[in-house]
């Protein structure tokens, strides 16, 4: 039977990654509703045509004009602005891939969320900012929830949820980064072109200086507490540079299961993307002789304190991930463009989160709403900050 899909966020790493298992998909497995992404109309439209979807979507309304130059003759539909992003988003399909970065994805996903199937998240701010609201959702439209990270899709595949009393602790590795052994004088000199440098990965710009503070560590390791059944005391993180190993989950019988692979988004990807079945993904196999070990060591506290501030803002509850997402948000963005020393991305999150403390947040309206205040904050702090000379 053909599932039909769509993919927010289609131009983005994962996105590709996406599309990329689709193309090389039997004939017939998979049919493509919708493209989401967000200004990019040329890389776009090429997905769309090499995808035969039936929907092209810019979320910047300015590059309508550029898109249907670039999908005419094709007979493929497309369309521009919020609300198209989110007519698009709720079209019935049988799976979605939520890979839209940062808060931007919470309306869309939510809005895929609502008319049911199954939701693959890469978006890990979803469930960072509007933890209790997604999953309500999820719960109500009956909707099957699928991690994308791969982290949290390798506790999915090892976690035996049906006994979670038999967990005793999950574990979400790291790679540490680019800064993994720099010392702190090394960190404050920072350039945006060595934070984004992943000695692993492949990722995008933002993603990769989440990685090189740990913060995405950080937002994981609260995604984690809302997908799965354990408190969050029984959540760790090692550093793991290697990044063969993705996820471990210790039950009380002293097993300890883990999930390998080799680091490429493809292998989560389809497995979700093939849930609960499997499909071929051409992607290296990892050869364990050949690497020779595994790695494993405690995260640094003093030189990546984002894993303590992500901690702190999960148990205080209410906004306080979502001040910690925004103000990171800000912070990153800031850094990038050599506005913020790489050091003071923490130092801006903390005081963000100390001026704003946990308020409530029971709508998404208070979401956004608190989101925009707490980027708010976070600018008028990192602007108090000296720029990196």
């Amino acid at each position: 039977m053909t599932r039909t899909v769509t993919i927010l966020g289609a131009t983005g790493s994962v996105g590709r990654s996406t599309a990329s298992l689709l193309e090389a998909a039997p004939e017939g497995a998979f049919a493509v509703e919708a493209l989401i992404a967000g200004r990019d109309a040329v890389a776009l439209a090429a997905t769309a045509r090499r995808l035969r979807a039936r929907l092209a979507v810019l979320a910047d309304p300015a590059g309508l004009p550029a898109l249907r130059d670039a999908l005419a003759g094709s007979g493929i539909e497309s369309a521009a602005g919020p609300e198209a992003v989110a007519e698009a988003a709720a079209r019935p399909v049988d799976w979605t891939m939520a890979a839209i970065v940062g808060a931007a994805g919470l309306g869309p996903a939510l809005a895929a969320l609502r008319r049911g199937g199954t939701l693959a998240l890469a978006n890990k701010e979803a469930l960072v900012c509007a933890g209790d609201i997604f999953l309500r959702a999820v719960a109500d439209a009956g909707a099957t929830l699928l991690p994308v990270d791969s982290e949290h899709n390798a506790i999915f595949q090892a976690l035996d949820a049906r006994d979670p009393a038999m967990v005793e602790r999950i574990i979400l590795t790291a790679s540490g980064g680019p800064f993994r052994t720099a010392s702190l004088a090394e960190m404050r000199a920072a350039t945006p072109e060595q934070a984004v440098r992943h000695p692993v990965w492949s990722m995008g710009a933002k993603i990769s200086v989440d990685s090189a503070t740990m913060f995405n560590k950080g937002l994981e390791l609260i995604e984690a507490a809302r997908l799965f059944p354990v408190e969050p005391d029984r959540i760790e993180v090692l550093v793991h540079p290697q990044s063969a190993v993705h996820g471990l989950v210790q039950y009380a019988d002293g097993s300890l299961l883990a999930q390998l692979g080799s680091p490429d988004m493809r292998t989560p990807i389809a497995h979700a993307l093939a849930w609960p079945d499997r499909m071929r993904a051409d992607v290296p196999r990892l050869d364990l002789a050949a690497l020779g070990r595994l790695e494993f060591s405690a995260p640094d506290p003093v030189r990546f304190p984002a894993l303590r501030l992500a901690r702190e803002a999960l148990l205080a509850g209410g906004g306080a991930p979502t001040i910690l997402n925004a103000a990171n948000e800000v912070a990153v963005a800031r850094f990038l463009d050599r506005r913020l020393g790489f050091l003071d991305i923490a130092r801006v999150v903390e005081e963000t989160l100390e001026r704003l403390g946990a308020p409530p947040v029971a709508s998404l309206g208070a979401v956004l709403d608190l989101d925009a205040a707490a980027r708010a904050e976070a600018e008028r702090i990192a602007g108090s900050l000296h720029a990196p000379a």
